[in-house]
């Protein structure tokens, strides 16, 4: 989401796809999926991939957004970037939404390990 949300606002194509991380991992589903809206089915694809191909795309989405969010000026926070809401979504709230995901992310990996640990 984060790779999805911060290009868009930015005006740029994805990190995913514009530094090859697509190809790099292979997996079975178009070039443009985000995973949102994915069936079990679909989600199930997503296998097989490197945990160091995990930690360059992370790395190079990071690298993005660190990128992007440095140009930014207060006032660029009150952009509208998506009318498909009521209230229309600003850039600020944009990219609150973007941390909030992933502490989200993160706290979901955090009880995962959690269940592993105690086996």
């Amino acid at each position: 989401m984060q790779d999805d949300h911060v290009a868009e606002a930015a005006g740029r194509e994805q990190t995913w796809t514009a530094e090859g991380w697509h190809e790099r991992f292979g997996l079975p589903l178009a070039a443009d999926a985000t995973g949102y809206g994915h069936t079990s089915g679909q989600a199930a694809e997503v296998k097989g991939v490197k945990a160091t191909d995990l930690q360059g795309y992370y790395d190079a989405v990071h690298r993005a957004t660190l990128a992007y969010v440095a140009t930014l000026a207060p006032a660029d926070l009150d952009r509208i970037v998506d009318t498909n809401w009521d209230p229309a979504v600003t850039l600020g709230v944009r990219l609150v939404s973007v941390v909030n995901d992933n502490q989200q992310h993160t706290g979901q990996a955090a009880y995962i390990r959690g269940l592993f640990a105690s086996f």
